[in-house]
């Protein structure tokens, strides 16, 4: 399949593009940095581009992972988010429909999820974690978020309008770059990350894997969006405790975590106030990340 990936020289493009060369694939990469990975040197932004590179390769399928993100809004002006993951996005959807594209697959991200009262902990006026599925309806609280759910909303569109099949990935964090989050000041960046198996993080392979599995059913399935995330062992009833006392929660599901982490000088998050539930993604798409919490400790 002749494929064209945006965001290529990205964290997630560069794992993405050698698994989708050795399953057969002819990648085309686009993104505005240099590398391996990257054919054309470009911006989505830049629409004659965008047409030109799907029709001159006679694209058959668009893995749209190419953004500017959540750590781009220090040194990016919201008209360039817009610029980038709006236009861009209308590009690439307008060149898909033009060419007769039909398998598109975009990354979007968890982080729209989540509105200023879920990061503060209330729900519905109550202290608890947030459970968060693909049935809320999003109140993004940064450009970064907002931009992206305009970019969804286009795709439903043109899956409506034009009957384009999409599958969108809302993934969970997966960057290698340290935790922002305040209740992670105490541990270590890969006790962090460890931790967040538990409820907002999965491995960059995985985050891979899942685009395949995407571009495989997309045709099959026409339109859907899926939460992407390493399974959480949480259930919805935990939520209240999570929030209180997360330490006491995790041990209730893994009793051998207390003395295994003490061995290694990690601690868990005293609260932890989201938990994405991944099962939709499990159920009708057939994925399941392969690097879970239970997994690390299993290594440990």
């Amino acid at each position: 399949m002749r494929i064209l990936l945006t965001g290529s020289s990205g964290w997630l493009g560069s794992s993405l593009a050698p698994r989708l060369r050795a399953l057969g694939h002819e990648v085309t990469g686009l993104d505005p940095a240099p590398s391996a990975e990257t054919r054309i040197v470009g911006s989505i932004a830049d629409r004659e581009l965008v047409m030109r590179v799907v029709a001159e390769n006679r694209i058959e399928a668009i893995i749209h992972s190419g953004a500017l993100h959540k750590p781009n809004i220090e040194n990016h002006g919201n008209s360039e988010f817009v610029a980038t993951n709006v236009q861009g996005t209308l590009n690439l959807l307008d060149a898909a429909v033009t060419a007769g594209v039909q398998r598109f697959v975009m990354t979007s991200t968890t982080s729209l999820m989540i509105s200023q009262a879920i990061r503060d902990g209330f729900i519905g006026g109550a202290r608890k974690a947030a459970w968060l599925t693909e049935t809320m309806l999003p109140e993004p609280r940064n450009i970064y978020g907002v931009t992206k759910l305009s970019a969804e909303h286009l795709c439903r569109l043109y899956h409506l309008r034009h009957g384009l099949p999409v599958i969108i990935l809302r993934t969970a964090r997966f960057f290698p770059e340290a935790d922002d989050m305040a209740h992670a000041i105490e541990q270590t960046d890969a006790n962090t990350k460890v931790n967040e198996l538990l409820f907002r993080r999965l491995t960059v392979e995985d985050a891979a894997e899942a685009h395949v599995v995407a571009l495989d059913k997309v045709r099959q399935l026409g339109f859907d969006t899926f939460i992407v995330s390493a399974p959480t062992p949480f259930q919805p009833d935990d939520c209240a405790a999570l929030i209180m006392d997360a330490p006491s929660v995790v041990a209730r599901y893994f009793p051998e975590f207390p003395g295994l982490y003490a061995r290694k000088g990690w601690t868990m998050f005293s609260s932890i106030d989201r938990v994405y539930d991944a099962s939709r993604v499990r159920d009708r798409l057939g994925f399941v990340c392969k690097t879970s919490f239970a997994d690390v400790l299993a290594e440990l």
